[in-house]
């Protein structure tokens, strides 16, 4: 693809984060992203089959960000906790810059039928893998006493989702306030030492991204 198309693209996508999170999946028309885009019919369509696709490339366009930052944060680290602390704060730090996405990643992909419940489950699985990946290195570096990571890494997606899912929706508590709270508890699920968590920065997060 070329970089004039590459660009062609992203503004698509860019303007249909804007239209999705302000009217909702159903009340969106390919028009509207169109127009909102300043691009064509013919070009948004070359791209994407339909309003479906579109929103199953931003569903997919959100998880990539949100993967190459936690990789890239966590990569030169080797402490174990302090390699979940960094995620956790990465994760939390791209649900605030990227709000737009992730109402559309956490919310309104929530009951809209098979292929969006199987694309949702999808990066679920990837995401629960990730954690899963940093509990394991945790356990074989004598942090952590060894558990079933695969049921645990389920269960902080779960406590993780239920949290952010709030604060897209109404935008409380600040991200700030949800860092250390949520990782205390759930480094302490996993037995780290109240003074190990303690020990952990708490850098503030990027700038959040309003609407």
């Amino acid at each position: 693809m070329t970089d004039k198309a590459k660009a062609t693209q992203e503004r698509i996508l860019d303007a249909a984060v804007k239209i999705f999170s302000r009217k909702g999946y159903h009340e969106t028309k390919v028009d509207d992203i169109v127009e909102e885009s300043e691009t064509s019919k013919g070009a948004v369509y070359f791209y994407f089959p339909g309003k479906q696709q579109i929103f199953l490339a931003l569903i997919d366009k959100f998880a990539d960000v949100l993967q190459r930052r936690l990789i890239e944060a966590v990569a030169p680290v080797s402490d174990g906790v302090e390699r979940v602390n960094l995620a956790l704060r990465v994760c939390l730090e791209t649900f605030a810059q990227y709000r737009g996405l992730a109402k559309i990643f956490l919310v309104q992909a929530v009951g809209l039928g098979t292929v969006f419940e199987e694309k949702r489950l999808e990066l679920h699985d990837r995401f629960a893998g990730v954690i899963k990946t940093y509990l394991d290195d945790a356990i074989a570096a004598g942090e952590i006493a060894p558990i079933d990571t695969e049921v645990t890494a389920y269960a902080w997606m779960g406590a993780i989702n239920e949290v952010v899912i709030r604060w897209v929706y109404t935008g409380r508590p600040e991200p700030d306030r949800l860092l250390v709270p949520l990782r205390s508890m759930l480094l302490r699920s996993v037995g780290i030492p109240e003074a190990r968590i303690q020990q952990l920065t708490t850098p503030a997060l990027a700038p959040v991204e309003k609407g």
